[in-house]
């Protein structure tokens, strides 16, 4: 079976390892989409937190910067699983790893997971502390 992990991370940290040993895998850079942590209102919070995920979506950056990473994720996962891979690492990094990675992160994940019944997701929001499957 197929296992897809999923990172939010802030590139000041460096970059996600790879614990499967395989390399492989794609990180993409949010940084050029607009930041929510620039404001007041949203530097306590994640992009977990409604009021961050609002800002992202209407905002109108981060939909066609995912589409594009999609187009790329999807048929990877569709290949590795027909080539009974085992192990798929996909990250995000913005400048704290705390909203634009964290969403891109999460929509990915919560994305794969549907589309793939028979792979399993592991999300990491590395600099919040956050580790679960879907």
């Amino acid at each position: 079976m197929l296992s897809v992990t999923v990172y939010s991370f802030s590139f000041r940290h460096g970059m996600p390892e790879d614990k499967s040993g395989n390399g492989g895998g794609y990180v993409f850079d949010c940084r050029g989409t607009h930041n929510p942590g620039k404001y007041d209102q949203y530097k306590g919070l994640t992009g977990l937190d409604q009021p961050v995920i609002d800002y992202l979506e209407q905002d109108g950056e981060i939909i066609p910067f995912l589409e594009h990473a999609w187009a790329l994720v999807d048929h990877h996962v569709a290949r590795y699983n027909e080539r009974n891979f085992t192990h798929l690492q996909i990250a995000f990094g913005c400048t704290g790893g705390q909203h634009r990675s964290v969403y891109c992160a999460q929509k990915t994940a919560q994305h794969i997971a549907e589309l793939f019944k028979d792979v399993q997701v592991e999300v990491i929001h590395r600099e919040q502390n956050l580790t679960y499957n879907l």
